[in-house]
Parts: C-alpha cells; structure tokens; sequence
C-alpha cells in the first residue's frame, strides 16, 4: 500500500518560483563585470531568468543540451542557474582556472553548443574557438555598451534579454532529469564529468538550509566567494534562493581589499571560500585594523582549515568557522562542523581543536571507513581508513566514463583516508595517494601542514613523504615564508616540537620560494615526491 500523497517532482525552477512568490522583495547584490554593482529581487531575477529561457530557445536550445558558462559570481550567472535547468537543458559551469587544453577537452566532452561568457575570458576562448566543432552560439555577459571588438562572434545577453518575452511557463518532466554538469580538476588525467539530476540538486538544497548545516534563511546575508563554476557554488545559489537569503556576489573581486568592503558595506553575516581566499581577506583586516563586525560564521571547505585560521576568525572578528567537506561527487556537501550542543559544552580550546575536524555528516549522506579489504573499522576517533559515503546527491557514475572502480557495494571510494569518532566526527587524514607509511605507522601530512602553517613566518606549506632506507618513507616539509620573514630549520622543529607526537616530526625542511599548484589551487604532491625523491637516499 502506497501513501495518499500528491507526486509533486521536485524540479529547480521550483525553487525559483517559491522565492518569486514568497519572498518577492528579497534582495539580490552583485558586482558586475563592466563595473560597478547591481540590485534587484527575487522577484525580478525570476523574469530574467524566464526571459533568458526564451533567449536559449530561440538560440536552438533543447532539451538536455549542454549549456557551458564560463564567468564569475554574478546576477547573470545566477539567472543562468534557473533559466538552463529549468528549461530543461543541462548547465555546464566550466572552471576558467583550468589549463586551456582541458578546458577544450571539456567543452568537447560535454558537446556544449551554446557558451555564456564573462568579458575577462573573452581572450581565452579566442585561442581555443577553432577546437570547439560543436559549438554554435557565444553570448556574452555584458550591457551593450561593454562589447568589445572580437574575432569571436558575440552575441549580447542584455541585448538578448531584452527582446525576449518574460512570458515563459516552466516545463514539467521527470525529477530525475539531469540538471547540471561539472568537472572534476583532478591532479592525473583528463577530467571527469559528475552530471546531477534535479531531484538531487533540490535534496542537497533543503538539506543544506538546516540548521545542523549552513542554517540559510530569510535573515541571512549570504556570500559564496566560493566560484559558481565550483560544484554549483556548494549549492548556495540554490539553499539562498530555497531560503529567501540575501545573497551578495562578488564577481571576479576575491581579493582581501575587494571583499572587505563588499562584506562590509552589505552587511554579509555567512561567507563560504576555501582557505586561501580567508588567509588573504584576514591578511588584509590585519593590516587595515578592520574588523568583520556583521561576520557571524564562515565555512570553510575545499582543504582544510588550520587552527590559526579558526582562531584568527573567532578571536578577532567573533565569527564562528564552520569546517566544511564535500566532493564534486557529493554534489559537494558531505559533512559540516556547525554548532551544537555538544560543542557547547567544552573549554574554547576543546571546541578549536574539534573545530579543526571536518565534522559530521547531514541528513542524507552515510559515511564509513574501511581497510584496504574492504572491511569497517571502528569509530573510535583513531582508526584509519579509505572514507566511503552514500547518499541521494552522490554520484553513482562518471559521465560517458566506463570506469566504475571508484563504486563498491553501493558505496562511492573517496579517495581520502580518514578517522570516525563515537561522537560521529570525521577527521580528514590525508588522501590515501599522500598517506605517509613510515617504519608501518600512518603519518597525517595535513595535520603537520595545519600545524605548521601557524607559524608567523609561513606563507604556505606542505608535507611529502619521499623514499627513506631504513623506514620506507619519511615526512620532508616544504616551507614558503611570508615576505620579510626569516626562519630557520631548527626554529620550525622546534615551533612543531610539543604539537606533533616525535615520530611525526620531519627529518627536513626545506624552503622554497614556491609551491607547485593545479589549476584550482591545488597541491601537486605528486610533483613534490618526484623532485625530492632522493632527499634521504643521497
């Protein structure tokens, strides 16, 4: 026997007509590309977006078409957010940070025919156009009066917009309709496709707005300066517009300066970014005397976010960090280290050292740790094991990619080793590609770099283990120093000393005046083990 309930598809221009209608007057705040901010409503990004819905239809779009953007946090890239999906077709966000060849492997990949572009990318894809067969039509994301002179045949978006009808009736079709496409910016081989359906995009919306996550609600002042080209923003467009946030985007301006005085000015009470956009913004407070007084949280994902930086943020400015995970698998949200009561209870400097974990798990995703059998270990908060999640917004395949190695028993491999606390804690230990195996021992290297980067005098940093004659491998660390800063190796073992246990503790430092990085920021550990291999074996 079924239940009597009404079989409404969850579709995400549901979202968008809710927050037309229930919280109209809401405002949305962006910095444009050609200069500038712009402000309008719910309400009014619902008649763009219609109008942009007609524009992809007199462009030839149809149904699950791929739909490429290649821009910033903007209002237009917003409307692109509803305005594809909701019509049906599938929108692909494409990282700009990526490597030129990848981007055309990507484009190619997907057989996107239309592309909406920002002006700062313009040249970019005047290299590539003659690799892109498939593509028909280049719009770009400008007023009329910005267009520049190009090779490339541009049509304008506000000129489109304009002569598109706001009349347009969302179509209806199953919520397992694929919605949106993104990339993964892996360290080895091509990229990989993660398609997303629109009932998982809406799931992975209302989950976020609890208050055990992000807590996104019709009082929050919300800005993402996690790039909308990155796994769908987290899905911040999505929870802010199922919320009736406000929601502020910064456009290309993600410098400490820029996002200051945005977050400043409008009032932002939520941020979301990966560390180093936070080291810079802190970095600027510092220098400035500014403090981040409407700041009441910040989550921080992508890598992990170091004790210094949860202490800067809670000591100087009163903002609560909340330690994100996820994974452009995971649609990205996987755990959240938000507030509870349990939290509540401990010492402040209990609560910085849970903080540093990546917390628990939301409604919706399962996690588990296993040996290399595939067997579950213990949540006892020192097992380590390859992290293993399932869930409604977790991919179960790879677009027109073969490869399922990645899939087990229903569970998807994450590629990190991790530890599982009773309390339901996850603790990144590192990925299970960078795991330092010393004399049979585990050896975190994101803990030591964590530990590490609080040093006044480190920019950047990272731990590689590299061949070792008697223990296998050993940890090298690698240190940037800050401009005008001096350190010495003996001061750095000497600062780790009585924050790591002694068999942790590198058996060199060296400093280097950078760091090898992908596309998306990331460390090229694999890169670092090659040029260092002989450290202890010389």
């Amino acid at each position: 026997m079924h239940g009597l309930m009404m079989d409404t598809q969850l579709s995400i221009s549901s979202i968008l007509r809710h927050a037309e209608k229930v919280h109209k007057h809401c405002e949305i705040v962006s910095r444009k590309p050609e200069g500038g901010i712009f402000r309008y409503t719910y309400a009014d990004a619902g008649r763009r977006a219609r109008q942009a819905a007609n524009v992809l239809a007199r462009l030839g779009v149809q149904q699950q078409d791929r739909v490429a953007t290649l821009a910033w946090n903007t209002h237009r890239h917003y409307e692109l957010y509803f305005a594809v999906s909701g019509s049906g077709a599938i929108l692909h966000t494409v990282n700009p940070r990526l490597f030129p060849e990848q981007i055309v492997y990507i484009l190619n990949h997907a057989e996107d025919e239309v592309l909406f572009l920002d002006l700062q990318f313009v040249p970019l894809i005047e290299a590539i156009r003659d690799q892109l067969p498939h593509l028909k039509h280049i719009v770009l994301m400008v007023d009329k009066a910005s267009m520049p002179d190009s090779k490339l045949d541009l049509l304008c978006y506000e000129a489109l917009l304009e002569a598109a009808s706001a009349e347009y009736e969302w179509p209806s079709f199953d919520e397992n309709l694929a919605a949106t496409l993104c990339y993964t910016s892996g360290t080895t081989g091509n990229p990989k496709g993660v398609l997303y359906s629109h009932r998982s995009t809406v799931i992975h919306a209302l989950a976020s707005v609890s208050n055990d996550a992000l807590g996104v609600c019709n009082r929050s002042s919300v800005l993402p300066v996690v790039p909308m080209f990155h796994v769908n923003a987290w899905g911040v467009p999505y929870a802010a517009t199922a919320g009736g946030a406000r929601l502020v985007l910064p456009g290309a301006g993600m410098d400490g300066a820029s996002l200051y005085e945005l977050i400043d000015s409008e009032n932002v009470s939520l941020l979301l970014g990966v560390p180093t956009v936070w080291l810079g913004l802190l970095q600027y407070c510092d220098q400035e005397n500014r403090k981040l007084a409407s700041v009441e949280e910040v989550v921080i994902g992508g890598s992990a976010a170091p004790m210094s930086m949860i202490r800067a943020f809670q000591e100087k400015h009163d903002a609560f960090v909340i330690h994100a995970w996820g994974m452009t698998e995971l649609s990205p949200m996987g755990t959240l280290n938000s507030m509870n009561t349990y939290m509540a209870g401990l010492s402040q400097e209990e609560r910085y050292k849970l903080q540093t974990k990546q917390g628990r798990p939301i409604y919706g995703i399962e996690i588990r740790i296993v040996d290399d059998a595939g067997q579950e270990l213990p949540h006892d908060g020192k097992a380590f094991g390859r992290l293993q999640v399932r869930g409604p917004w977790v991919a179960s395949s790879y677009y027109k990619h073969d490869d399922q190695s990645d899939w087990q028993d229903g569970w998807f491999d994450t590629g990190d080793v991790a530890t599982l606390d009773e309390q339901g804690y996850m603790n990144i230990v590192d990925r299970a590609k960078d795991v330092i195996k010393s004399g049979g021992e585990w050896i975190s290297s994101i803990d030591v770099e964590n530990i590490a980067i609080g040093h006044d005098a480190v920019a950047e940093c990272a731990v590689v283990g590299v061949p070792h004659p008697k223990w296998d491998e050993r940890p090298l660390l690698l240190v940037v120093l800050n401009p005008g800063a001096s350190l010495t190796k003996e001061a750095m073992l000497e600062y780790l000393a009585d924050k790591i246990v002694k068999w942790w503790m590198p058996d060199e430092v060296l400093f280097v005046e950078e760091l090898p990085h992908t596309p998306t920021g990331k460390l090229l550990k694999r890169q670092l083990r090659d040029q260092y291999q002989s450290v202890y074996t010389q």
